[in-house]
């Protein structure tokens, strides 16, 4: 198994061969490995963040970008089995949420898992949509029901017509891929599952993280932070966030 990463899916902002563990990271819709770029600043110094970089967006803007979950996650089991030469955490925040839950259940399949998984700003994807499903949409009415729904396009983006155009595809692909239904596994993680949301968040209240529970047969627990769906982007929030990330990896040091 490879030490260093030099890989189309993963950058990791400070590289750190020397870390005892690895925490991968997945974005939400339409974000890209850039979100993750300050974190290893304020994460213990042998933890090494690694961000996952999904196609079509920053350095892989010319590719297409994948609509199928179930693809998305076959890619990244075969692309994590080659970097996994230390223990592992992974997180993902809302589409990442989903994306970092279904790339765990396939690496249980093969016996692999990771120290725990951190699920963010996302209810279990076995629940029905809170929402009609605004993938199947025209271009103007995904676009509205996206910025009323998630408030997820800067209005810098939203003026800017030929950028539109280049992030609409990425973005429809991504929350296709984040509102996909899951069935209820037919059998739990071996690994602890923490919850973590927005107080102010209405797509993962308390008690809609807490449909996470039984995904796990080991331990569970919600975790909430001030601010919105978006909280981790917030500086005070974030430091937050990383406090605890640290706080909860320094057990598995």
């Amino acid at each position: 198994m490879k030490t260093e990463i030099p890989n189309l899916w993963i950058k990791c902002p400070q590289s750190n061969p020397q870390a005892n563990l690895r925490l991968f990271c997945l974005p939400y819709a339409g974000g890209g490995t850039s979100i993750f770029r300050v974190w290893p600043q304020e994460l213990p110094s042998n933890v090494e963040l690694c961000a996952i970089e999904l196609p079509g967006r920053e350095n892989r803007i010319r590719e297409k970008p994948i609509s199928d979950i179930e693809i998305l996650a076959d890619n990244l089991v075969e692309v994590l089995l080659q970097h996994l030469d230390k223990p592992f955490a992974i997180f993902g925040h809302s589409m990442g949420a989903r994306i970092a839950y279904n790339l765990t259940r396939k690496l249980h399949q093969r016996n692999v898992n990771p120290v725990c998984l951190f699920v963010s700003g996302s209810y279990a994807p076995h629940l029905p949509e809170l929402n009609p499903p605004v993938y199947l949409l025209s271009d103007t009415e995904f676009i509205e029901q996206v910025v009323r729904i998630y408030d997820a396009i800067p209005e810098v983006l939203l003026a800017d017509k030929d950028l539109m155009e280049l992030f609409l595809p990425i973005l429809r692909a991504d929350v296709t891929v984040g509102t996909t239904y899951i069935p209820f596994p037919d059998e739990p993680l071996d690994c602890p599952i923490f919850a973590l949301g927005g107080l102010e968040d209405p797509e993962a209240s308390h008690d809609l993280l807490a449909s996470w529970r039984d995904y796990t047969r080991s331990s569970f627990s919600i975790e909430m932070f001030p601010g919105g769906h978006f909280y981790l982007n917030e500086n005070e929030n974030r430091q937050l966030l990383l406090q605890f990330l640290s706080k909860t990896l320094k057990d598995y040091l």
